[in-house]
């Protein structure tokens, strides 16, 4: 008789890393937990974001939504943001970011539970002190959802982009997106399209 062949829905996963590519934590190494779907933004793809943000990082008030990792988010504070407010709905991810910016000894964030478009809804600024319009955004929903379109309409209506904002837009290659904002630069990588747009107007 042949082995029984494994259940992959009980397989074990392994807990994966991302590493900082630049700025003051530059190469470290941070963990986080398996978590199906997650998809932490990959070295290359972000290497090519923070390029493009590279002359609007420093002292920049950031939102990671649908943070995950934290891998963006990170990755801005390490490069001078001024601070990064995290959401995220599950609850093993915002333990693993809360962790990781502890080892960072990083104090100019903060991590909230919570579904990212209802927080969106309900508030308007957080605990770091932020009670206007963000400078950079990022956005990158679970795919195949219908997130990405709600969620910018959100933060529209509640003010949370203002002029001379950026969005950061991660999604799934074939979504279509219409938004009245600036696409300042867009790539694709296998089946994602990324896209940084700029707010110039509401």
């Amino acid at each position: 008789m042949s082995p029984r062949a494994k259940d992959p829905k009980k397989a074990v996963l392994k807990p994966s890393q991302i590493r900082v590519i630049g700025g003051k934590w530059r190469s470290r190494k941070l963990s986080f937990p398996p978590i199906q779907g997650l998809r932490p933004t990959p070295d290359r793809v972000r290497e090519t974001v923070f390029n493009w943000l590279q002359n609007t990082l420093v002292g920049a008030d950031c939102l990671d939504l649908f943070a995950g990792s934290g891998a963006l988010g990170i990755e801005a504070l390490s490069r001078g943001a001024n601070n990064c407010t995290f959401i995220d709905l599950a609850a093993k991810s915002c333990q693993s970011l809360r962790q990781n910016l502890t080892l960072l000894e990083c104090k100019d964030a903060e991590v909230i539970q919570a579904d990212a478009i209802a927080w969106i809804k309900q508030n308007t600024h957080n605990k770091l002190g932020i009670t206007k319009a963000f400078d950079i955004i990022f956005l990158d929903p679970p795919f195949n959802q219908n997130l990405c379109q709600s969620a910018c309409q959100t933060l529209i209506d509640k003010n949370l982009v203002g002029v001379n904002s950026y969005v950061y837009i991660e999604t799934e290659l074939q979504l279509k997106l219409s938004l009245n904002w600036t696409l300042y630069r867009e790539k694709t990588s296998g089946q994602v399209r990324y896209r940084l747009y700029k707010v110039a107007n509401k």
